[in-house]
């Protein structure tokens, strides 16, 4: 009955009544109030005066008053809910109201946030179905009410639903009202959390499956595990872990249910959504990485397949979201898939909400690869052909992105990066000469064909002034490819040469420097140094830059050793081989093969490093015999780098240090946190 709802109260019924029945008006009025009290502060218990609750209000009913009896009680709720219920609610949340800037978050316990949400959600939403049962009580005894008055049975269906609905957005509106600004924050990472616990249950359950299918086929790289065509999906995932019945997924249905029931419907979407995606982000960043040798866009789509899809789908019906497409909408696929789609893990017909969220992930994926790609697109071309794969993801993804235009803007500012800028600090080259001798070797063609590099070349001094005083320089629309007229015809590499006292003395001083630079990385990146070394060649020819080449070569290969060299050794661990107690990984060592003959002379001084490093420099060794037998290393300690991480008492700092320092700190702890020695040592042919 409609009317019930929004009947207004029959005041004027006062001005008939006798001073004898206002007073006992007032006294039933009173006595509602107090009942509605000790009704809500009967702390559950419902027998806390339900006699003189509905013996008062059937009174106060006969008059009317039947609106000014649901507007108090309804007030009485909220002064109720608010005063109790909420600040005991958001109190247990205080300790962490600097959460949302914490450059690391992490540092709290992630256990403790979930027990402290588990437990303030718990105990205000039994508050709240108390108070829902209260709200009930009321609703029957005004049904008992309005059915004495009318002589007949009487409907309470849309009174009920009324005053439910006013209830529940009571409830919505104090605790928004009194929100902290950390909450949000707290709910991304409760929910961050459990994603990346259900995602190692996943990625744990298909390690063990692929290594029971096939224990002789190790594959190197772990990026591949996911990879289309090299694994059953449907086998390798139990569906046990994302059913109904999964504990870690009822724990989190029944906690959006309890936050839904709040009216945080809207926040707890949006936070479990930015832990998807940030999950979502990082894993492919995991899988893309820096190796461009093999597709990881089928892998990025099996990955999203089998954790976030099945946790929103087990999620989704737990809470009995799932409706079904009707029977011409349930055979859609994602438009994004570049290939037939894989169909959905364990779903015989998607819900229209988990159709929705593929198309989203997956988008997100292309989005998020495409701009890994993009930012490092001038090192997939250059190693192209092997590169391909990464290419071909490329391509797929800017089909469905269509951002070809970032792609475009991307690579010409890489290139105006990388090619047509010089690529290194004045001491990088000559010492103080650095950008004079970039300029001379990019200069235009024409002035490469008009200037000799022979010891005796003398420049007019009258001229040269006369130059730089008339120099401009070339506007901003000029075009680089085309000399300028204004440009200083000097010949700035030969000043240098003739400093230099002859070219083999310039090259000499170049090839030292360029061992040094090489010596102190701690990478295999040497983009820049082939770039100076290619431009060094048209000006003093191959030959005399022969021993240069060889060097940055050596730097090539031993990239290419040393992964070797890893890679044979993870397959020795994932095989059982028995490992020693003070066993170091070989992969915290990164070693560079020189070619002693084609390097400057170096200075080899005795070093003891600790026993464990000791051991690890022999393994090392030994693996790069068994590989490029009949040659072996011979160490030099004393040259190289070392990046460790020292542990003060409010912060950890990382340190890159010669070897002789580093064996000098680990003289001072008992254990070190974290220790990678970069070693180079002498090829002994």
């Amino acid at each position: 009955m409609e009317e019930s709802t929004s009947q207004p109260c029959n005041l004027g019924i006062l001005e008939t009544l006798e001073g004898n029945s206002i007073q006992q008006i007032i006294e039933s009025y009173n006595g509602f109030c107090a009942a509605t009290k000790s009704l809500l502060d009967g702390a559950g218990d419902l027998s806390a005066g339900p006699e003189e609750f509905v013996s008062h209000l059937h009174s106060l009913c006969k008059l009317g008053l039947q609106p000014l009896l649901r507007d108090h009680f309804l007030r009485s709720l909220e002064e109720s809910f608010e005063k109790i219920s909420v600040s005991r609610f958001w109190h247990y949340f205080d300790a962490y109201s600097k959460f949302a800037v914490l450059t690391n978050p992490l540092y709290i316990c992630d256990n403790e946030v979930q027990i402290v949400l588990c437990k303030a959600l718990g105990e205000i939403s039994l508050e709240k179905k108390y108070q829902e049962k209260c709200l009930y009580m009321l609703v029957h005894a005004l049904q008992s009410c309005t059915e004495n008055l009318l002589d007949r049975e009487y409907n309470s269906d849309s009174e009920r639903k009324y005053l439910f609905a006013k209830y529940q957005f009571m409830v919505s509106s104090v605790l928004m009202a009194s929100l902290p600004p950390h909450f949000p924050e707290i709910l991304h990472w409760y929910f961050k959390g459990r994603l990346e616990e259900l995602s190692a249950i996943m990625d744990g359950e298909l390690e063990d499956n692929n290594e029971s299918q096939d224990k002789d086929d190790v594959d190197l790289d772990e990026k591949g595990k996911f990879r289309a065509g090299e694994m059953d999906v449907d086998g390798c995932y139990n569906h046990g872990k994302y059913s109904e019945k999964n504990k870690l997924v009822k724990h989190i249905g029944k906690i959006f249910r309890d936050l839904r029931s709040l009216g945080f419907t809207s926040m707890t979407e949006n936070a479990y959504a930015s832990a998807i995606f940030s999950l979502l982000k990082a894993k492919v960043h995991d899988l893309a990485g820096d190796d461009y040798r093999s597709s990881v866009l089928e892998s990025i789509k099996g990955w999203i397949q089998v954790v976030p899809l099945q946790f929103l789908n087990a999620l989704l019906a737990y809470l009995g979201d799932s409706i079904s497409y009707d029977s011409s909408s349930a055979g859609i696929k994602s438009p994004l898939a570049s290939f037939p789609s894989i169909g959905y893990h364990r779903v015989d017909t998607p819900t229209e909400g988990l159709i929705r969220w593929q198309l989203r992930l997956e988008y997100f994926a292309y989005e998020t690869l495409q701009n890994l790609r993009i930012a490092k697109l001038f090192e997939i071309i250059v190693d192209y052909p092997e590169s391909s794969p990464a290419i071909e993801d490329l391509k797929q993804c800017l089909e469905y992105t269509g951002q070809h235009s970032k792609l475009v803007e991307s690579f010409i500012s890489a290139l105006k990066y990388r090619l047509l800028t010089a690529v290194g600090t004045q001491t990088d080259l000559s010492g103080n000469t650095g950008d004079s001798l970039l300029e001379e070797l990019n200069r235009d063609e024409e002035s490469q064909e008009n200037v000799g590099i022979d010891d005796d070349i003398n420049v007019d001094d009258k001229q040269a002034w006369i130059n730089a005083m008339r120099w401009e320089p070339d506007p901003v629309e000029a075009d680089p490819l085309k000399g300028s007229r204004n440009r200083r015809k000097v010949d700035i590499l030969g000043m240098v040469v003739c400093i230099s006292g002859s070219k083999d003395q310039l090259v000499n001083e170049y090839r030292v420097m360029l061992a040094e630079k090489l010596l102190n990385k701690s990478d295999y990146d040497i983009d820049s140094e082939i770039r100076i070394l290619e431009l060094l060649k048209i000006h003093f020819g191959e030959s005399s830059m022969q021993r240069c080449e060889i060097m940055l070569n050596d730097l090539i290969d031993s990239k290419r050793t040393n992964t070797n060299i890893k890679a044979t050794a993870k397959k020795q661990s994932q095989t059982g081989a028995e490992l020693g107690e003070n066993w170091v990984s070989l992969d915290i060592l990164d070693a560079t093969i020189i070619s002693s003959n084609f390097w400057p002379p170096m200075q080899d001084e005795a070093l003891i490093v600790p026993g464990s490093i000791d051991k690890l420099l022999s393994d090392y060794a030994t693996r790069f015999k068994e590989i490029k037998t009949p040659r072996k290393l011979l160490w030099k300690k004393n040259l190289g780098t070392v990046k460790l991480e020292l542990q003060f008492d409010d912060r950890a700092v990382q340190f890159t240090v010669a070897p002789i320092h580093a064996v000098i700190i680990v003289q001072f702890q008992d254990q070190t946190s974290v220790i990678r020695f970069i070693f180079y040592f002498q090829l002994d042919l």
